[in-house]
């Protein structure tokens, strides 16, 4: 699991020499022929494939299966990972994903897991923006957290950023909102995974409104020191956000 699909790909392909200094051969170079990769980074789909390819090239296998869940998905063994891999390599992987997973779904071939993870955190999110906005609101007409948690968990509004990642402190006791917004799942990793959405929309051409948007919030939010917070602290650029436009407005 690395940080970014250039990572990735220079670890399979490793570095080229430079004048005066050997290069460093790649994992594919040095594995045994026939080695499964199973690469669990969050990157782009083509970056994905790019990297299954050259596996396949070089007589490996590969699996891409990207994680949803968090730390406390990792550390309670709960974690959902989205596959992409050819059927039987599928199967190779499975029971040691079902060891750190909950839920272990093939999406489909080479780079199916990273299309499915991408569209999920573009959900996520979206959904936590709106969570968020909805409980400032409600403070402004006079709601509590409790009140407003009690009605959207079990109505309409129902979702995993209200739930699980509860934005505020108190209606979800494991939510990172009453760790003063300790991640959990970091805003600068939003960010990321927002910005590898928005790539795909762009390159597929889909008419997106909201996820570009979500982007441009998680990028700011990121920038203006929430890069090492929750994502769920966005409630608290929200809250700031709203003050400084109610002064504007006096």
């Amino acid at each position: 699991m690395l940080p970014s699909g250039k990572h990735l790909l220079d670890a399979y392909r490793g570095i080229p020499g430079q004048p005066g200094q050997p290069g460093q051969p790649g994992l594919l170079d040095v594995a045994s022929p026939g080695t499964l990769f199973l690469d669990c980074s969050t990157i782009n789909v083509d970056e994905a494939r790019e990297a299954a390819e050259l596996a396949v090239a070089a007589g490996h296998r590969a699996v891409d299966a990207p994680v949803s869940g968090g730390v406390v998905g990792a550390e309670a063994g709960t974690l959902t990972f989205m596959v992409g891999a050819l059927p039987e390599d599928f199967e190779a992987v499975k029971p040691m994903l079902e060891v750190m997973g909950k839920r272990v779904v093939r999406c489909g071939e080479h780079g199916a897991g990273q299309a499915a993870k991408i569209c999920n955190n573009m959900i996520l999110g979206v959904s936590m923006i709106a969570v968020s906005e909805a409980f400032v609101l409600g403070e402004k007409l006079g709601l509590t957290h409790q009140a407003l948690f009690d009605v959207a968990s079990a109505a309409s509004g129902q979702c995993w950023a209200l739930t699980t990642n509860c934005p505020v402190p108190g209606p979800v006791p494991t939510s990172p909102a009453n760790r003063d917004y300790q991640p959990g799942f970091a805003g600068a990793l939003m960010a990321k995974d927002l910005k590898l959405a928005l790539n795909a929309l762009e390159s597929t051409g889909v008419a997106a409104r909201l996820g570009p948007l979500a982007s441009e919030i998680y990028d700011t939010f990121a920038a203006e020191g929430g890069a090492g917070r929750d994502f769920s602290g966005i409630i608290t650029d929200i809250r700031d956000k709203s003050e400084q436009q109610l002064r504007g407005q006096a």
